[in-house]
């Protein structure tokens, strides 16, 4: 039998008494009236590392042990609870998600800053990390497993959740066949979605080219255009990526926003419409599908168009 002043961890049955979720936080004192908790999201003016912030409810409790004792055993413990890899990260996501539909007006604002519609950063299952105190941008591979969570804080810093790695940016809905469109970034890619195409995002200019790949045999494009930032490091990854799904789909573009024009949210921003990214997109010229092929003494490189 416990007593009354041990670390007990939260539950449905027995939510946090700080933020009333069912996971993560501890709580010691009785069941019914709780007299102080580790909350994983609320903060309090004493923080416990990474494993959350104390808040004392009631002093009238039993007798306690030496905080800085009990406070060690309690972050021991959370840090047990936390689950490992993929499944850490499922946890973290669904609960950012979670948290966030249950706050629609601040996605709105975060929206409107970004000057975005929310409906697309929904889409992306984007979501308000209190733990992290920043919003939580999922990240996947192309048959949809989550394999890692960008974060971007409040601070305006951006990283990525440790343990993960870098996937792409897939909407909900995702149809196969049609027009695709891939951008750099997860904002980027909520702009394009709020102008009603179908999208994806990279995680940056040179990243998740194998993952694009597999979502091409995926879903089986009849076109892809990558949009590209008008700098040299956009426009060079742009180019290997577009050289590699040229062999898996029957047409390729490049665009990229007007000169002067930073990416595809602040050409959003300025006013275009569907109708001009897609007469941008008309204008460019298809990909043709180049094979390489070596020798010991020369490589010859051929060029079929489509």
């Amino acid at each position: 039998m416990r007593t009354s002043n041990e670390w007990q961890r939260v539950s449905k049955q027995r939510p946090c008494p700080v933020c009333e979720r069912p996971d993560w936080c501890l709580y010691a004192g009785p069941d019914d009236a709780p007299t102080v908790v580790l909350c994983a999201r609320t903060e309090s003016a004493k923080r416990c590392g990474d494993a959350g912030w104390l808040h004392v409810l009631r002093d009238d409790g039993p007798a306690w042990p030496p905080w800085r004792r009990t406070i060690t055993k309690a972050v021991k413990m959370m840090a047990d609870a936390q689950p490992n890899g993929s499944d850490r990260l499922t946890a973290e996501a669904a609960a950012a998600v979670e948290w966030c539909d249950d706050h629609v007006g601040r996605l709105e604002r975060f929206a409107t800053n970004l000057g975005l519609y929310p409906e697309g950063l929904q889409r992306l299952s984007v979501g308000y990390s209190p733990q992290r105190r920043g919003w939580a941008f999922p990240m996947k591979s192309a048959d949809g497993t989550l394999v890692g969570i960008r974060l971007r804080l409040t601070s305006g810093r951006k990283l990525s959740v440790k343990g993960g790695r870098e996937g792409l940016f897939v909407p909900k809905g995702l149809k196969p066949g049609g027009q695709l469109l891939i951008a750099e970034g997860p904002t980027d890619t909520a702009a394009l979605l709020d102008l009603g195409f179908s999208a994806v995002g990279r995680p940056s200019c040179s990243g998740g080219v194998n993952h694009l790949v597999a979502l091409a045999k995926q879903l089986r494009p009849d076109e892809i255009v990558v949009v590209a930032d008008g700098d040299g490091p956009g426009q060079r990854g742009a180019e290997t990526l577009a050289d590699k799904l040229a062999a898996y789909v029957p047409a390729v573009r490049i665009v990229t926003p007007p000169s002067g024009v930073k990416d595809v949210r602040q050409w959003k921003g300025l006013g275009t419409t569907a109708a001009d990214v897609q007469m941008t997109i008309n204008a460019a010229p298809v990909r043709p599908l180049r094979i390489t092929t070596s020798t010991r003494r020369r490589k010859a490189m051929a060029t079929h168009g489509r």
